[in-house]
């Protein structure tokens, strides 16, 4: 059944794309595991899923140890400084870093290891409370100060849009952090690339595709409702 689920939103994603005008391999399908069992990972690598995301740091580590072949795990939620040692070295690509703080603890652990740690700027777009991520017009000063770090690479933004019944009200956001990254490549910062747009989610994922995501995160619509109570 998730691997039907998957396939569906798969084909939904590439006639998203082919209708706006861009490739279907452009975009990459997230499926967002947090909260679901490893045998539901399982069951989409047998059908060649690579690419899953995680919030907690915890189960991202749980299931890196225990997943029966390499993928690539995403840390999508919000990351403490305390944590990053044990996730540094095993998310392929960390979507959330959203302070200075936190991007020298990054810098620090990934030196240590001797890696270099492939990270987003997270983006509070929609400037609402309850998020994470830094403003709009925090974001260039930001990249900025963190280009110096040796060992981190920014590779784009991400945003997490507000959840609405009727997605086009999340377009002018998604919109925004295009710009955004445009204006930032306008400025050819060196190690810093806007190649990612980590935004959409199951409920927006199409307008985030007409609007340039290169990443969309779809959990729901794939493993079904989540369970918090574990």
């Amino acid at each position: 059944m998730v691997a039907d689920n998957y396939r569906s939103i798969r084909k939904q994603v590439d006639e998203t794309a082919l209708k706006c005008g861009r490739q279907p391999e452009e975009i990459t399908l997230i499926a967002v595991s947090k909260t679901k069992p490893l045998e539901d990972i399982e069951e989409l690598i047998q059908i060649g899923v690579k690419d899953f995301g995680e919030n907690k740091v915890q189960e991202l580590c749980d299931k890196y140890e225990r997943v029966s072949a390499p993928v690539r795990f995403h840390q999508i939620g919000h990351l403490q400084t305390n944590k990053v040692k044990y996730v540094v070295d095993k998310a392929s690509l960390i979507h959330s870093v959203d302070s200075l703080k936190l991007a020298k603890e990054l810098q620090k652990e990934a030196a240590k290891r001797q890696i270099i740690s492939e990270i987003l700027i997270e983006v509070n777009v929609a400037e609402e409370a309850t998020k994470f991520g830094l403003h709009t017009e925090e974001v260039l000063p930001f990249v900025q100060e963190i280009a110096k770090f040796a060992n981190i690479h920014v590779n784009g933004l991400m945003t997490i849009a507000p959840f609405v019944e009727n997605p086009e009200e999340n377009r002018k956001y998604f919109r925004t952090l295009k710009q955004l990254s445009l204006d930032i490549i306008s400025k050819n910062i060196d190690n810093i690339n806007m190649n990612v747009l980590s935004m959409g989610m199951t409920n927006d994922y199409k307008v985030a595709i007409e609007e340039g995501a290169t990443m969309v995160r779809v959990g729901t619509a794939i493993f079904g409702a989540r369970n918090y109570t574990i």
